[in-house]
């Protein structure tokens, strides 16, 4: 077991000592499923994989109609609560399923105030466990003006398309500001491998196919605990997770949203 994680270690994090990787991994391992403890063992773990980044300086940019237009609805910038958020909006640039940006002035990254202090929770969790790791956020509250064009975007199936996207007609969470897209980066700014890109349509990105994923060989040990820790310090702050993708997770039911929360037009 100690060679392992000493191979964790020389895999995943660099020079770090094998006393501090001894105990921070095991936090990890031991408190994802029984599964994952056993591909740990089993298995030799991947490096951690380097994906590229697009970063703003946000605190350049003016504030737009639009993100006036949230503000004035209650919801916040996150990084107005901590700073050591990292924020990627990728509909806000042509990185994403659409090819397209759909964003345009929408840069910054605006939740319901309860559900960014959450978020926040999720942070300083996950900086207990690994100081030198960040939540990366990908998305999070979207208007439906923007979710009707994301819909007529998705060139799937109508059945195969609400797997990935909300129909605008039944409303997002995302459409509340009560669902976040995120990952894992670390000190150098690189995405923990979660074993498919954000936004990726297949079943490889489904957490309900994971242990068969595993077992197949399609999924590695690494990036298995990689999306556990993900989860691990949402669940604690109080997000669910839904079946389809390891990105998304959700603050409470689209019923609760509909009576706490306006929708974002």
């Amino acid at each position: 077991m100690s060679e392992i994680n000493e191979a964790y270690a020389y895999f995943c994090f660099g020079m770090k000592t094998f006393a501090v990787l001894f105990v921070t991994i095991g936090l990890v391992i031991f408190s994802c499923g029984p599964d994952v403890r056993k591909a740990t063992i089993d298995s030799l773990p991947d490096t951690v994989a380097v994906l590229p980044l697009k970063m703003q300086a946000l605190d350049t940019i003016e504030k737009s109609e639009i993100e006036l237009r949230m503000e004035s609805l209650g919801l916040v910038d996150i990084l107005s609560l901590d700073s050591t958020f990292r924020v990627d909006l990728r509909y806000s640039s042509d990185q994403n399923f659409t090819g397209k940006d759909m964003y345009g002035q929408l840069n910054r990254c605006y939740l319901q105030k309860d559900v960014a202090e959450k978020l926040l929770v999720a942070q300083r969790e996950l900086h207990k466990q690994f100081p030198y790791y960040s939540l990366l956020v990908f998305d999070g509250a979207r208007p439906v003006s923007i979710q009707r064009l994301m819909w007529d975007s998705v060139h799937l199936s109508p059945g195969d398309r609400q797997k990935y996207l909300s129909n605008p007609e039944n409303r997002s969470l995302h459409n509340y500001g009560a669902a976040v897209d995120l990952t894992i980066i670390d000190d150098q700014g690189r995405e923990l491998d979660m074993g498919t890109p954000y936004d990726f349509f297949g079943e490889l990105a489904h957490p309900r196919n994971e242990h068969e994923n595993y077992t197949a060989g399609k999924l590695t040990a690494a990036q298995m605990i990689n999306r556990a820790l993900l989860r691990s310090v949402m669940r604690t702050a109080g997000f669910t997770t839904i079946e389809t993708e390891w990105w998304h997770f959700n603050s409470c039911s689209r019923v609760r949203a509909a009576e706490i929360y306006p929708v974002i037009p």
